[in-house]
């Protein structure tokens, strides 16, 4: 990330041609938001596999979010192709009178565990031939690179920084791709232990830019009082019902 070229002032410059360019101090905010609860009744990792729908809790947390979102200075919103992503996205870009963008950068992480039982104690781990997968955790190993999500993340992050160049863009996407993207703006390493990721169905992880420079990076939770609590970042695994990891 740098600085567009030709920034000088408060008040804007312009090139040699007369154009008006933006200024390093303009503030743009982008929220990246992840989905709201999927109805998934057989605990499958839905990955990007079609037809995975909110459910009514998901709804219920996506109007909260848009309700939380009402006053802010909306201009541009965006997600990810997914059923659930958009779905969680219409209610905010409704609120604000916005069409929905949809952008495939924003799309989950590809796993090759897609469409298959990942809980504790059972699924797919269990599976002899599928520990073959599991020998490089920092790439890591069952799915896309950590490195490419920085990439495709750190694009669409950018592309929805100058829609709404000025005022605050909405990106819902999902938690893998969100974690990752922040972990690498806040400069830690890429690979982690999923369960502790700070980034809890329906929530908000904020990047405000001054100018194209990423300045500062908060996190918040508007739907949290009905987040089931096992779902929550930190919590333990609980048998039977963490299986829906498809974020």
């Amino acid at each position: 990330m740098s600085d567009a070229n030709g920034m000088s002032d408060e008040n804007g410059t312009s090139d040699e041609n007369g154009t008006s360019r933006e200024t390093d101090n303009d503030i743009t905010v982008v929220h990246v938001m992840r989905h709201g609860e999927v109805a998934n009744p057989d605990g499958v990792l839905y990955g990007r596999l079609p037809g995975y729908h909110l459910s009514e809790l998901g709804r219920r947390m996506a109007d909260r979010v848009a309700e939380h979102l009402s006053e802010r200075d909306v201009t541009h919103v965006v997600a990810s192709p997914l059923e659930r992503a958009r779905e969680t996205a219409e209610p905010i870009a409704k609120a604000h009178g916005l069409d929905l963008a949809t952008d495939e950068r924003l799309i989950e992480a590809e796993n090759i565990f897609q469409g298959k039982t990942f809980g504790v104690g059972d699924g797919a781990l269990r599976q002899p031939g599928n520990w073959k997968h599991l020998v490089n955790p920092f790439r890591p190993s069952w799915g896309e690179p950590y490195v490419d999500q920085v990439v495709r993340m750190m694009s669409a992050l950018s592309t929805a920084k100058d829609r709404a160049r000025g005022h605050e863009a909405v990106v819902v996407s999902h938690q893998l791709p969100i974690w990752i993207v922040r972990s690498y703006v806040e400069r830690r390493r890429l690979w982690h232990d999923p369960r502790k990721r700070q980034c809890t169905l329906a929530s908000l992880t904020t990047f405000t830019f001054r100018g194209d420079r990423i300045v500062s990076v908060g996190y918040t939770e508007p739907a949290r009082d009905l987040v089931p609590a096992h779902l929550l970042a930190g919590a333990k695994p609980v048998k039977g019902k963490d299986k829906a990891f498809g974020a």
